[in-house]
């Protein structure tokens, strides 16, 4: 099994830390309201480990979007909301006045906007540092339930190794707890490990 170490996991913290403040930037605007994002934590797991309990899952239903990105790096991404958290996004997004239950009408184009603002800040910000080229699929969103999360990614074959980073958004009006996962091959950790050594030899 790969295993990075403290200071691979420390460098790959900071690359996404600065991808998440990009992103909080670009959702203030589109919210209207200051959106901060704490410093991520990331743990790299083996995929078949993966549990509720890893994943931090206490809600039983998630508004999630889906990436899917290919290049030297290949991995899917998912972004995972509360499912009344992701309405109550909706809602900043809208700056609206509408019931939870209205609003679902415009929750997947919505979300789908902020998962790709999210994900692209964090992966884009990756791939620069990193020396990388990335291609990314359209987001797509869905809401599934805390098993069905579990299972997408333990029964995922070929993305043998799971890489949780764990970035909780908070605006002046609410807390809202987001969780990024990143689904990925043995070939691809392999490279991210070799981009990850070749970024630390040049600080």
């Amino acid at each position: 099994m790969m295993i990075l170490t403290d200071l691979q996991l420390d460098a790959l913290a900071e690359v996404f830390n600065i991808g998440a403040g990009k992103a909080a930037a670009s959702i203030s605007e589109i919210v209207n309201d200051e959106v901060q994002l704490s410093v991520p934590s990331i743990e790299f797991k083996p995929s078949c480990l993966i549990n509720a309990d890893a994943l931090t899952l206490n809600a039983n239903k998630f508004g999630t979007v889906r990436q899917d990105f290919h290049g030297i790096f290949d991995a899917t991404a998912l972004l995972m909301f509360s499912e009344n958290s992701a309405l109550e996004i909706v809602r900043e997004m809208m700056n609206s006045n509408l019931s939870l239950d209205e609003l679902a009408e415009f929750e997947q184009d919505a979300m789908c906007e902020i998962g790709n603002i999210i994900i692209n800040a964090c992966l884009a910000t990756m791939a620069d540092m990193l020396s990388m080229r990335l291609d990314c699929s359209l987001p797509s969103y869905s809401i599934i339930s805390s098993n069905e999360i579990v299972t997408e990614i333990t029964h995922n074959t070929v993305q043998e190794y799971t890489l949780l980073l764990n970035v909780i958004f908070t605006s002046v009006k609410r807390q809202t707890e987001g969780r990024l996962v990143l689904l990925l091959t043995s070939a691809s950790i392999a490279n991210l490990i070799q981009r990850i050594d070749q970024f630390l030899a040049g600080i």
